[in-house]
């Protein structure tokens, strides 16, 4: 098969990895890719929501399947404007894309597919939660349990012109879980704990992620979890005519009163992905493949009994800020202990490996438990250095010591 897989971060970086490994692949192409994913596959300077570009590329690769990474482009179409040509898609509409573009919509269609969620308020009151209703790269979340922290997320919000929604504050462990789709079937494909804040101790604001570490629940308890919540919201979009077709990944948060939607995603979670991929034991390749034929009926993922820890390594300013041009060594030193470095955010100088984003790595490691992971992947960490390097010291910190998430 023929692979072009759209993106430049460290989730692509995570898929081409795992994608290279497929007795079914014979080419395996990225648009833009970056330094990390060129020494996987061959990149071709298009930009992800460069949807006329993408296009053309695919027609004159005469690729087999295009795995689309990023929401954004999803959001705008790209996956229609291949499949008016004949193209294979893992990736969903526009139409079913909108379950991550509006808010507004994702809570019309949990509503009437009956899966528990959040309540809307129709004021902004602490205790309560304020979202972005469209994209936010996943910092348009407030958390607001003060009223300097409400007033706060207004002013963050107001240069926004779209919608605010306003929601109940739940309280419990959150979980990020996987799901593929075809249109009718949903195959569980993981679950993970991503976490979410800058700063050690859960402080700081918002960012893209700052570590995960997965499996979160178990391969039952992820199945169940999938039976409840994604094949109604499935069956919901089909009918509405918009048949969600790639990766539909719920965050939820574990309450009390039982698991609660706090938001859905159209495609592959960063950083998650790099923490779930190295689990999967099966061909992702002939999953992806199958979910966008539309022949997901008999298939399911194996998955190994490991554990994984992905720490991101970013930059000093991030997310305010990012950082371009500062030289990056030690990479190939945290590979030689076994970690995988996903590049999210690089570029080569000449021969010069150097900065270029606000996350510029993800560093992952597998290990018998979650304990043996987190230390394999500071391990790694620990080797990299560029000028301003920051990240968390916390992640999996409670899991490895034993505290995991529950469903009552």
């Amino acid at each position: 098969m023929r692979v072009l897989v759209v993106g430049s971060g460290g989730r692509e970086h995570a898929l081409v990895w795992k994608l290279s490994q497929s007795p079914s692949l014979s080419e395996l192409h990225a648009a833009p890719g970056n330094p990390g994913i060129a020494a996987l596959a061959s990149c071709h300077p298009i930009r992800a929501e460069d949807a006329e570009g993408i296009l053309g590329l695919s027609r004159e690769l005469d690729v087999d399947l295009v795995v689309v990474g990023p929401e954004v482009p999803l959001v705008l179409g790209l996956a229609d404007a291949l499949r008016r040509f004949g193209i294979l898609v893992f990736g969903p509409s526009a139409a079913a894309a909108r379950i991550e573009g509006s808010k507004s919509f994702a809570k019309e269609v949990m509503a009437s597919a009956r899966v528990p969620t959040a309540a809307r308020l129709p004021i902004a009151r602490v205790p309560c939660v304020v979202k972005a209703d469209g994209l936010a790269a996943g910092k348009g979340v407030h958390v607001c349990r003060t009223q300097a922290e409400l007033d706060a997320a207004l002013l963050a919000l107001r240069a926004d012109p779209g919608e605010v929604v306003v929601e109940e504050l739940l309280e419990g462990p959150e979980v990020s879980l996987f799901a593929l789709c075809d249109g009718r079937e949903a195959v569980a494909l993981g679950s993970a704990q991503d976490f979410k804040r800058a700063f050690d101790g859960d402080e700081g604001p918002n960012t893209g992620g700052m570590g995960a570490w997965a499996p979160a629940v178990d391969k039952a308890a992820a199945e169940a979890l999938v039976a409840d919540v994604h094949a109604p919201v499935l069956a919901e979009l089909s009918r509405r005519g918009a048949p969600f077709v790639g990766l539909l990944y719920a965050g939820l948060m574990l309450t009390p009163d039982g698991p609660r939607v706090l938001e859905f995603n159209c495609r592959f979670g960063d950083p998650e992905t790099q923490a779930l991929l190295p689990l999967i034991e099966s061909d992702l390749l002939e999953l992806l493949a199958a979910a966008a034929r539309g022949d997901l009926a008999d298939a399911r993922a194996a998955f190994s009994d490991a554990s994984a820890v992905t720490v991101v390594v970013a930059a000093g300013g991030y997310p305010a800020d990012a950082d371009r041009g500062s030289e990056i060594r030690g990479v190939d030193i945290a590979e030689a202990t076994g970690a995988h470095v996903f590049h999210a955010g690089t570029a080569l100088h000449g021969e010069r490996l150097v900065t270029n984003g606000g996350r510029i790595f993800a560093v992952t490691s597998v290990g018998p438990t979650v304990d043996d992971a987190r230390e394999r992947a500071y391990r790694g960490v620990e080797s990299i250095t560029f000028d301003g390097m920051r990240y968390r010291l916390d992640i999996a910190e409670s899991a490895a010591a034993g505290v995991t998430p529950s469903l009552g």
